[in-house]
């Protein structure tokens, strides 16, 4: 049994269904632009951390000079920042520079 479709049925079918995926695209794309980057300069290392997706990869440096390692991150605070405060964080790397509490934050 053969059925039969109108033309004019057929078209906004297909019309609607181009908009679903245009939509669908759409929303896509924005979700995987992501949150816009946090100001995480003079917080503790702990909050980058939290703050962050999970799927986020965090490089943490030494900002004094020093070249330490950072063995215990509750002890270090957050002095440069990349990407920048506001940039859209696409699930790249973030990489924090990062001085002892306690120390200033060396001159950029």
């Amino acid at each position: 049994m053969k059925v039969s479709v109108k033309p004019q049925l057929r078209r906004a079918g297909v019309v609607l269904g181009g908009a679903a995926a245009a939509t669908l695209m759409a929303v896509t794309t924005a979700a995987a632009a992501g949150p816009p980057m946090p100001d995480l300069r003079g917080r503790g290392l702990m909050h980058v951390f939290s703050t962050v997706d999970y799927r986020t990869r965090v490089d943490v440096h030494d900002a004094s000079g020093f070249h330490r390692h950072v063995l215990w991150p509750p002890s270090w605070k957050v002095c440069t920042q990349s990407p920048a405060a506001g940039k859209q964080l696409d699930g790249g790397t973030v990489t924090v520079g990062v001085v002892k509490n306690g120390e200033k934050c060396p001159k950029q």
